[in-house]
């Protein structure tokens, strides 16, 4: 295997890293240990760049996979458990705090045939504000023939400690409208856009209109099935139970400054999680990883 190419870049105000090793071509920024677009050679992009992303320092970028950690979405939304774990009276940002901080770069290295990236999230294990809570934190990404992610959650304080996470994956889809997402038939999900009812899915979820939804004791296998790209991408996960789906369709889109009027018909969120029932609570010295695998295979006559 020919050694990976590692460049560093600049892009606005963030540092990032392009990383190319066989035919993978990943790209990273420091700010939130962000993988921004990740592709293989000759075919269509799996994680969704966002050429109207926004790359300051200090704002959350909407693109690629943001790592939300220790919380996910409104921590008003969540269980009183994760909520319990803030003390502070200020308003709580949204998805977590590491999302907008600069990460570590722990090392680059071959392992095998396939590429390890690592970063570690330095102000985690010392306590963020507001979250007086010591737990390290660790990402890595390996490169073989899948884009393998995992979120290393460990607790190294005294106390208990309970969170909720996701990485919240933008994929690349032809047009939203056109595919579906399989492995969710017969599931329990919270609909979000109708006063957070919980409902049970019957068939595939296609879209036809904006989607926020909550799916609970989720398979470790998902599919965005394309005919547009004749393609199948397969979502693998480990350590969740819970996936949360979201486009924001017509109107939503066009209110958002960091996103074009038609952005929403190239994306769809699938979202490896530990929501709602699923969050995450770790004793001293104990464990959690928050895994998913992506690639995507043609689609056979479908």
């Amino acid at each position: 295997m020919p050694t990976p190419q590692v460049e560093s870049i600049t892009i606005d105000e963030l540092e990032c890293l392009r990383i190319r090793h066989g035919d993978a071509e990943l790209l990273i920024a420091q700010q939130g240990a962000h993988i921004l677009s990740y592709q293989l050679a000759g075919q269509q992009p799996l994680v969704w760049h966002n050429d109207k992303a926004l790359f300051k320092q200090g704002t959350p970028i909407r693109a690629g996979i943001p790592v939300c950690w220790p919380w996910f979405g409104n921590l008003a939304r969540n269980p009183e458990s994760v909520q319990a774990m803030r003390d502070s009276a200020e308003p709580a940002n949204a998805h977590g705090e590491v999302r907008t901080l600069d990460w570590q770069l722990l090392g680059i290295g071959e392992d095998g045939d396939a590429l390890l990236v690592e970063f570690i999230q330095p102000h985690a294990e010392q306590g963020l504000p507001g979250w007086p809570h010591k737990v390290a934190l660790k990402l890595s990404i390996r490169l073989d023939q899948a884009l393998n992610v995992s979120l290393v959650s460990y607790n190294c304080g005294a106390e208990t400690v309970t969170l909720s996470q996701a990485l919240h994956t933008y994929f690349v889809v032809s047009d939203v409208r056109q595919v579906s997402l399989q492995g969710v038939d017969g599931l329990r999900y919270i609909e979000t856009l109708e006063n957070w009812e919980e409902r049970k899915q019957s068939g595939d979820l296609g879209f036809a209109g904006e989607t926020d939804r909550i799916y609970l004791d989720t398979p470790p296998l998902l599919s965005i099935v394309d005919p547009g790209l004749q393609r199948r991408i397969q979502i693998q996960t480990s350590g969740s139970h819970s996936a949360v789906v979201w486009n924001p369709w017509i109107d939503r889109a066009r209110a958002l400054p960091d996103m074009a009027d038609d952005g929403w018909q190239r994306m769809l969120c699938v979202e490896t999680a530990n929501v709602m029932s699923d969050v995450v609570t770790l004793a001293p010295d104990q464990m959690h990883v928050l895994s998913v695998s992506i690639w995507s295979e043609a689609l056979q006559g479908e």
